[in-house]
């Protein structure tokens, strides 16, 4: 095999599939990036058997083949390179020569042939998404899912996409995080993707209007942008019925901007870090919340102006994943509705119902 390439394309593209590659797996060979030359296109893979990445792209191919190299050394020589035209070389005992103007590597690759095949997923009416829209709801989502391996539907977002609508939940022990969006779609479909999944392909999508397909069967789910295929097992399970757990009815109601709460937070997080909990203590009165930290090194205190309705209310938080919501939430006024000090508070827009974000409190003394 040898081919030549650009070195920014050719380090874009491992940098791409290494999402899909662990450092620790079973399988030796899944360390590496299986690497295939022919017709004018170089394919590059990783695959840890749960999440299998692809990325193409075009090089002169002189020799056609394919080898698996180490994704950490290989992704770590063309990173290290200058943006230049990449030699890439293999010789019949599957060692790898990389050639760019004055620097020259070789290492040993290994024989292609024990490489698993990236799952299957018939292209069956897809769905098209922008990949700005769906990296917009990872991202506002993708904080809430469970890391708790004992209940495995959690660590896992669901994706539920009824004709033109399209959410994602995403639900731990301690909040929750709908968001919703709107697709040209007359799909009926509701999985579970591995949170893992839906994290790497945030970070490969682009903030951009042009589309991604989505095609989905009984166990797998294929992202299509193209040059980049992922196919991801989808998880098993019943997901919660959210809905249900979500107040419908409040006692207190205040109007705040988001930005503004999460610069005040911030701050105060400041001392909470060094307490337990990352405690912070919301005092909500008439026209303004008050918000302190105390900690063995010190008080932190901020106000705020507030339009409240309801009932005055002493309530406390983790202040980490109180500033996960209202990161997701941005820079815009929101509704925070409250039932009681023990109750989770909920966090809605003021018009339309594009989110809704659910955080337990923290259990103090009145």
């Amino acid at each position: 095999m040898k081919f030549t390439c650009s070195q920014k394309k050719l380090s874009n593209s491992i940098s791409i599939v290494q999402k899909a590659i662990s450092p620790r797996s079973t399988l030796p060979i899944l360390e590496g990036i299986f690497v295939k030359a022919y017709k004018g296109i170089l394919k590059l893979i990783g695959n840890d058997l749960d999440l299998g990445i692809e990325s193409v792209l075009e090089a002169n191919i002189e020799e056609e083949g394919a080898i698996v190299i180490s994704s950490r050394i290989f992704g770590d020589i063309i990173r290290k390179l200058p943006e230049c035209e990449v030699e890439v070389k293999v010789s019949d005992n599957y060692l790898v020569t990389i050639t760019a103007l004055n620097s020259q590597f070789q290492i040993q690759g290994v024989k292609p042939d024990d490489y698993p095949d990236l799952k299957e997923v018939k292209e069956y009416e897809p769905v098209e998404i922008e990949q700005s829209l769906l990296k917009e709801m990872i991202q506002n989502t993708i904080f809430a899912v469970a890391t708790d391996e004992t209940r495995p539907v959690l660590t896992g977002g669901l994706v539920e996409i009824h004709n033109e609508d399209i959410n994602i939940v995403c639900l731990d022990g301690y909040s929750l995080a709908l968001k919703k969006g709107k697709i040209d779609s007359n799909t009926e479909v509701d999985v579970i993707i591995p949170g893992k999944t839906l994290n790497e392909i945030s970070r490969i999508v682009d903030n951009s209007d042009e589309k991604i397909n989505i095609t989905i069967d009984d166990k797998h789910v294929l992202f299509d942008m193209g040059y980049t295929r992922i196919i991801s097992r989808l998880l098993s399970g019943e997901f919660i019925n959210y809905s249900q757990i979500i107040p419908q009815n409040y006692k207190t109601r205040v109007k705040i901007d988001a930005k503004s709460l999460y610069d005040s937070i911030e701050r105060v997080s400041i001392l909470a870090r060094e307490g337990r909990n990352n405690l912070i203590k919301l005092n909500i009165k008439e026209d303004r919340l008050i918000i302190d930290s105390n900690s063995e090194i010190g008080t932190a205190h901020e106000e705020l102006p507030i339009v409240m309705e309801g009932k005055e209310l002493l309530i406390a938080f983790n202040s980490r994943y109180f500033m996960d919501i209202l990161k997701g939430i941005g820079n815009e006024e929101v509704y925070i509705d409250f039932t009681t000090n023990i109750s989770p508070c909920v966090f809605r827009p003021i018009e339309g119902d594009n989110f809704t974000y659910l955080l337990l409190p923290v259990r103090i003394n009145a």
